[in-house]
């Protein structure tokens, strides 16, 4: 009796299909007789029986059906009433052995496209590098505006790399060829850098626009006033009109973030809080208290 497939992949029931691709590509690197020619007999065996899983498991359709118990591990019919479906296409795949199927899937499935040389097993193969993962911080602004940061590279390398403007907190730049060397001659993987934006005191970015809050005074919001604020390209002032209530937003058109290649820019979004000084003198507290008992304001509190 043919294993669980689910068994000789080692991944439970629930698995996702890329949680089998992932556990398929780790055991065909492990087992492949062309990759690993030492390991010997037993290990080509175990290498045919992780293949034949996958074939099973790797194919949706077929993956449903061996749950509902329609095919068996082998991928033949249980019952007759579904032999003809997959026959045909179960005993055409059973033929294919380790120097075809397996071959080509797993340097498909995890090389990236790597190619033989000599056509059989044992011939000469160049094989894709792998990709190398690494972290880059950058400021807030340099975020925004794009910059140059010099990297240095798994290696040894340092090269200058352009970080576009508008790029976003997580986001994946990738160096073509400058990942880990392939072997036999394939060419070399990439090097991906994942973005990582330092917070900013001030600024915060939602979408393509920046948010910033900025306190003014009590008689700045009365009678109105010109309070300069900051942007990520300078300062600029901002005109705060008569009667101006703690919490208006104002938009500044077009100091907003604009991303490398797209059409448009955000603008900045300025909240204004009224800030109180922390003493109140009498001349203020005086004139409040007069202007409270000659007007009845009510801001709609409920």
């Amino acid at each position: 009796m043919a294993e669980d497939p689910y068994t000789t992949l080692g991944v439970p029931r629930a698995a996702s299909d890329e949680d089998i691709r992932r556990a398929y590509r780790k055991l065909a690197k492990e087992l492949h007789p062309d990759l690993n020619p030492a390991n010997g007999s037993a290990t080509e065996e175990r290498f045919k029986k992780v293949s034949s899983a996958y074939r099973i498991l790797g194919d949706p359709e077929k993956r449903r059906a061996f749950d509902r118990g329609e095919i068996d591990a082998h991928g033949e019919p249980r019952r007759a009433h579904f032999r003809n479906q997959y026959t045909r296409g179960a005993r055409a795949e059973a033929g294919v052995g380790a120097g075809d199927f397996g071959f080509a899937d797993v340097f498909s499935e995890f090389f990236n496209g790597a190619r033989t040389a000599g056509g059989a097993r044992g011939g000469g193969f160049a094989v894709r590098g792998g990709d190398v993962r690494y972290t880059l911080e950058v400021d807030f602004v340099e975020a925004v505006q794009g910059s140059v940061k010099r990297v240095s590279l798994p290696g040894g390398d340092a090269l200058d790399l352009n970080v576009p403007a508008g790029v976003t907190d997580d986001q994946v730049l990738r160096l073509r060829g400058k990942g880990a060397h392939g072997m036999g001659g394939g060419e070399p993987g990439d090097a991906l850098v994942e973005i990582r934006v330092r917070a900013h005191s001030q600024f915060k970015r939602e979408g393509d626009d920046i948010l910033l809050e900025v306190p003014i005074t009590i008689d700045e919001a009365v009678l109105g006033a010109k309070v300069e604020v900051p942007t990520v390209s300078g300062r600029v002032q901002l005109t705060v009109p008569k009667g101006t209530s703690s919490g208006r937003v104002f938009r500044l058109k077009g100091k907003g973030v604009h991303p490398a290649g797209k059409v448009g820019q955000g603008d900045q979004l300025v909240t204004v809080r009224i800030v109180l000084p922390e003493t109140i003198d009498d001349s203020l507290a005086y004139f409040l208290s007069e202007w409270r008992q000659k007007n009845k304001y009510d801001p709609g509190r409920k």
